[in-house]
């Protein structure tokens, strides 16, 4: 019983000792591994290709953390979104544990980059050159012949290559698609801190890919422990039916022409395929593990198996606890009711941030320091310092600043052809002038609007200093 329960206490990737365990699954097959197939390679070209995509001239996703510029499927982001930015971060957090709740780990074995780079692509290139989990293990034990290091070599450049265009990828994401090809165009002696960045990104995704792998999953990722805290017997996961697979008398061996109602035997032949074929080396029969990513591989593998013994299909499959026990239905529980609404609430105020976000962020501001100037015929000056972000790829020309509240002038320091060009911002001084029978006090806050000819683009506000008597 003690062995049994040894689970609980280790992982299946370390010894007693905690030295590493490599993990050869075996190659999967079946129905959902063809799914996540296609999905992995519908993925993996989204991956590649939103860096170098453009809608509106707007680069399709980019995440410039250096220079504080943001696109977000074609929408540009400045400094200034910011408050949006963490709006749609947060969604994304809320929408993910919804998903968790209703589906467990889901996420990690269909959508998650880490597993689809790893199972669908480095793994898949280990399996056509060591072949499949016992060759690998043999190969593992070889000695350090001609045909290991052909095979070995030949893998590890392949990891190599692939991880260097990951690299690239990833830093298109950074710095953008245009900068890097230009980069790329210029050569990597002109860009050597670039270049050198380019290495240290190639060397950790090689690190990942060709030797972390799992680990990633076991170790690294919050998520797998956030999991333990958001599922409960109502969460639909990839679940061993211990009440059909163990019956009465529990797992035995498979024997031909046994009638195994009648013995009271459970419909698991422990066979241990699902243990096999594991890509982080748990044996799903003990239960929901943080170790457990949902990639259905041990589903497809117990499926060919019941198939072959003429049992029935599913003894493990997607499904919670309650239906196992109770064989109760999925339902909508206020849990995932209370989420929605939160998740409904945060959409509908990103959208309203949206429709209401302008193409032109505008701020003037006082020059620090710089009190009023009274001029003739009572007429009061003060110096203020202006800037014009545009969050488009249009330039906007003839900038024009008029004063919407208050009768009164505004003069820029350059008086002519002021412009923003796209996805930049201009910076300037400009001075209000406002005679004294417009204002009301020592403070007036003044609303102006910014025209580019006759289309008004943005209104701002800013204070207007004056006397504090008038006579």
């Amino acid at each position: 019983m003690e062995n049994k329960e040894k689970f609980r206490d280790t992982i299946a990737t370390a010894d007693d000792e905690g030295k590493r365990l490599w993990v050869f699954p075996k190659k999967p097959s079946g129905r959902f591994y063809e799914y996540r197939k296609y999905v992995s390679y519908v993925l993996l070209v989204l991956l590649f290709a939103a860096p170098f995509v453009k809608i509106n001239g707007n680069q399709f996703l980019m995440f410039n953390i250096l220079e504080r510029r943001f696109n977000i499927f074609g929408f540009p982001f400045w400094p200034q979104d910011f408050h949006i930015f963490v709006i749609m971060m947060v969604i994304g957090v809320v929408f993910i544990i919804l998903f968790t709740v209703a589906f467990g780990r889901i996420f990690c074995g269909w959508l998650c980059p880490q597993t689809i780079f790893m199972e669908m692509v480095f793994r898949r290139i280990e399996y056509w050159i060591e072949g499949d989990r016992g060759k690998q293990m043999r190969l593992e034990k070889q000695k350090w012949d001609a045909e290991k290091i052909r095979k070995r070599s030949l893998k590890w450049f392949l990891f190599f290559v692939i991880s260097f265009l990951i690299a690239n990828v990833f830093l298109a994401y950074l710095m953008g698609s245009d900068r890097l090809i230009q980069y790329v165009t210029d050569g990597p002696l002109n860009h050597l801190s670039t270049f050198i960045s380019l290495l240290i990104f190639t060397a950790v995704f090689y690190f990942v890919f060709a030797w972390f792998r799992e680990q990633v999953c076991v170790i690294a990722c919050p998520y797998g422990r956030l999991q333990g805290v958001l599922l409960d017997n109502k969460s639909i996961v990839v679940a061993y039916d211990h009440k059909r697979g163990e019956k009465e008398k529990g797992r035995a061996k498979f024997k031909k022409n046994e009638n195994r109602e009648e013995t009271g035997k459970g419909d698991c032949i422990d066979c241990f395929q699902c243990v096999q074929v594991c890509p982080t080396g748990i044996d799903i029969r003990n239960g929901t593990q943080l170790e457990c990513i949902n990639c259905t591989a041990c589903i497809d593998a117990c499926d060919n198996m019941m198939e072959a013994v003429d049992l029935p299909k599913g003894l493990i499959r997607y499904a919670s606890e309650e239906n196992i026990e109770k064989k109760a239905k999925f339902r909508f529980t206020p849990r995932l009711k209370g989420y929605s609404i939160v998740l409904g609430i945060l959409t509908a105020v990103l959208v309203g941030m949206l429709f209401i976000r302008s193409e032109v962020e505008a701020r003037i501001l006082r020059l620090p320091g710089q009190l009023y100037e009274r001029k003739a015929d009572n007429v009061i000056s003060n110096v203020f310092t202006y800037k014009l972000v545009n969050k488009t790829t249009a330039d906007f020309e003839d900038i024009e600043f008029r004063l919407l509240s208050h009768q009164g002038e505004i003069n820029p320091v350059k008086q002519s052809n002021i412009m923003v060009p796209g996805q930049e911002l201009t910076e300037g001084t400009l001075f209000i002038e406002i005679h004294t029978a417009a204002l009301d006090g020592e403070k007036e806050k003044l609303e102006i609007g910014v025209y580019s000819g006759d289309r008004l683009i943005e209104t701002t506000s800013t204070t207007f200093m004056g006397p504090r008597s008038f006579n």
